[in-house]
């Protein structure tokens, strides 16, 4: 394989090998006053209790198995032991959690069967807004920077407002270190299948309780390739972050500013004749995106009296473009053309630039017989603007607001009880466009409103079993890609038109769940009932709209059922067999002409892994583990056919590998964390269902239509730490 090496590649190259002979060099050389000669720590034991588990993303910490809600938790370890595309592709493994993805570089979150806007983002302790609503649109989150995951599965209106109908996923950045402490960390990796290089350095600390953390990441890849369409073109990209964060630590309380910068250009990948070969080139290949999301967050919490008020105000802005050429009638021209890209006016098509600032504020009182809460108001405002030559929503202006008081009671330390009340307004303005003497967007404003809640509890029998059960009513308002849409959407391969009379979402959802954790056998089991009223879906017309198929936003009453299940054997101490099954089953309570079933509904999926702690430990080795994992994927026939939205995908079975070990110095001072995986083993040619590059046009190369997700693809990941 030859890869096109430019003078931006080769500095890349020179500077992920400084990194790697930096870091080593570093660690050889580090004083003999901080290199203690200690041996490796022992190996942890795997089965955790479950009142072990704390979470952040309900009402504060909180013990898992206080929480009816259910929650997954994806750990440090897991992130860093396992090498991934991007964030969201690492927690797409997780029971009942799926992703909408246009390569490998753009994952969007589902969560049992519900994506888009219906599964919120929290992100320095901010809802993530960067036009989510679109299928190429991914999250504009530097994974590097993530130290730790929740979910939060079914709808959690109650503390986020609108927009969490399906649930939420927190990150969490590194936690506080310890006062009068210094730690670095440098890290790269390569992935054999698309040539992804990445590195990122880290360097946070506490000297007399301000705090402070900085990093910068940075990554970009080629096209990938399968066995059945070789390279699949334009689906190269490059992004890089910076993030810096300064806090001060005190009696009173704990205050911090976070600021980052977000870059992302991946390809837009097109049937287009002169587009249907990749290659395995860094450089850009028109037409490509550029996202630039910018943030700053103010996240403040002072103790008053017993209790604390906790006041978070953030600003985001995010700009998205797409760049493509044009001929001399200005129509789009979509040739293969490799260079670093013009970005001047005249090629750029759709151009967004979204405003946001989201506030929280609530107070915490302290625990008391048993009783804690918190009452507190949060919102947003936002404004969304068209700078391009094309057009596909209109300029908008968004104002929303919600309060909400939450309480639980726990009886001891067996039965715990929680609910709280919400209520919402948002409203919402359509600026009017006028394109050649025709009106392409009306001016209108739409008020929404909407009361939310929850209520459930918990039985605890012992500390290692826990049964749960929970009612939540979710509410989110139509967005206005929905009510207003009317635009070629060409990185979806779609004409999507959007209908301004469309009513909110309701939802009232029931959970049932299970978790229990002995010393042979842990595991989990949750069941759910979904129904939604005035479900929103994009379904096809059958029609063309300049030789682009044509997409109509609707509504319909649906339900949703299914679950998850875990179960972990652990039959030696350093040995266990992982089971994991999540299964949503999605229709229309009135079938209609459109059919019965909800479109995009991820197909059962079965994951089974099983892990081994390798029982031996040196002076220079410790951790080390070996994974073979077999990702069986059912077949997924339950679709709307209706003027060609989807349709069925054939079952699947992946085989994927990982191992990792920590490499120690003589001193017993870590040298660095290595990491191995090998996806998609037997290199199959398949397609996800959820896969976007599944519906392009028919391929005069292959005879088919779309292309086939990654073939096999092998991973590194070394990580190298510092302490001061």
């Amino acid at each position: 394989m030859k890869i096109h090496r430019t003078k931006k590649f080769d500095m890349h190259i020179n500077l992920t090998r400084s990194i790697l002979f930096i870091s080593s060099a570093c660690a050889l050389f580090t004083p003999k006053a901080n290199a203690a000669i200690q041996m490796p720590p022992e190996l942890p034991d795997s089965c955790n209790h479950l009142d072990e588990i704390i979470v952040t993303g309900v009402t504060g910490k909180t013990r898992i198995n206080e929480i009816p809600a259910s929650i997954t938790t994806i750990s440090p370890g897991t992130l860093a032991s396992h090498p991934f595309q991007n964030i969201i592709s690492a927690l797409s493994r997780q029971p009942g959690i799926s992703s909408i993805s246009t390569g490998n570089g753009i994952s969007k979150p589902v969560i049992r069967g519900l994506g888009y806007n219906r599964v919120l983002v929290v992100n320095d302790g901010v809802r993530q807004e960067g036009q989510q609503w679109g299928d190429e649109h991914g999250v504009e989150i530097d994974g590097s920077s993530v130290h730790s995951a929740e979910i939060i599965k079914g709808p959690a209106s109650l503390m986020y407002g609108s927009d969490a109908l399906a649930g939420v996923i927190v990150f969490n950045d590194s936690p506080m270190m310890s006062s009068d402490r210094i730690h670095a960390e440098a890290s790269t990796g390569y992935a054999s299948n698309n040539g992804l290089i990445d590195y990122s350095v880290n360097f946070r600390g506490n000297q007399e309780g301000i705090f402070y953390d900085v990093r910068w990441s940075q990554q970009f890849a080629h096209d990938y390739t399968n066995p059945t369409d070789g390279y699949v073109p334009n689906t190269r990209f490059s992004d890089r972050g910076l993030k810096g964060m300064i806090g001060l630590d005190r009696s009173w309380g704990i205050s911090r500013i976070i600021a980052s910068w977000y870059h992302f250009s991946p390809g837009i990948t097109d049937t287009d004749t002169d587009l249907e070969k990749g290659g395995c080139s860094y450089r850009k290949m028109m037409p490509y995106q550029t996202i630039d999301h910018y943030k700053v967050v103010s996240d403040n919490s002072v103790y008053v009296g017993q209790g604390k008020i906790k006041a978070v105000i953030g600003y985001q802005q995010n700009i998205r473009k797409e760049i493509e050429e044009h001929d001399h009638d200005d129509h789009i021209h979509l040739r293969h053309h490799e260079g670093h890209g013009d970005e001047s006016e005249e090629n750029v098509g759709l151009y967004f630039r979204l405003h946001t600032i989201n506030y929280d504020a609530r107070y915490i009182p302290k625990t008391a017989n048993g009783w804690t809460g918190n009452i507190g108001i949060n919102g947003m405002w936002q404004h969304s603007t068209n700078h391009g030559s094309e057009y596909l929503i209109p300029a908008y202006h968004l104002t929303d607001v919600g309060a909400f008081a939450t309480v639980s009671k726990n009886f001891g330390s067996t039965i715990f009880l929680s609910g709280g009340v919400r209520y919402d307004l948002r409203h919402l303005h359509s600026h009017s466009l006028e394109e050649d003497d025709i009106i392409r967007f009306n001016d209108f404003s739409r008020n929404y409103s909407a009361l939310s809640g929850s209520l459930g509890a918990v039985f605890n029998i012992g500390e290692r079993l826990s049964l749960k059960a929970n009612i939540a009513r979710g509410y989110r308002a139509p967005n206005m890609s929905e009510l207003a849409s009317n635009g070629a959407h060409h990185g979806t391969f779609r004409y999507e038109i959007g209908d301004s009379d469309l009513k909110p979402e309701y939802s009232w959802q029931f959970d049932l769940g299970m978790d229990f954790s002995f010393d042979i056998v842990s595991g989990s089991l949750s069941v759910f009932a979904n129904r939604i009223s005035n479900y929103i879906y994009l379904k096809g017309t059958g029609e063309l709209v300049s030789d682009v198929p044509e997409y109509m936003f609707c509504a319909g009453n649906a339900r949703l059922m299914g679950g998850e299940a875990t179960l972990s054997i652990h039959p030696l101490r350093w040995l266990h067999f992982h089971n994991s099954v999540g299964f949503v089953d999605a229709r229309f309570i009135d079938t209609g002409k459109d059919g019965k079933y909800l479109p995009f509904i991820p197909a059962p999926r079965w994951i089974a892994t099983l892990h081994c702690d390798i029982p031996f430990r040196s002076r220079w080795l410790n951790g080390t583990f070996a994974e073979i994992e077999s990702d069986c994927n059912a077949a997924q026939n339950h679709v709307m056919t209706a003027g060609g939205t989807e349709t069925s995908t054939p079952a699947y079975t992946l085989w994927n590998f990982s191992a990792g070990t920590d490499i120690y110095l003589s001193s017993g001072r870590k040298l660095c964390q290595l990491a191995l995986s090998v996806e998609n083993l037997l290199n199959r040619s398949y397609q996800s269902h959820l896969s976007r590059l599944k519906y392009a046009d028919t391929l005069s190369i292959t005879g088919r239509q779309g292309y086939c997700n990654m073939g096999r693809n092998i991973a590194i990941k070394i990580i190298f730490p510092f302490d001061f």
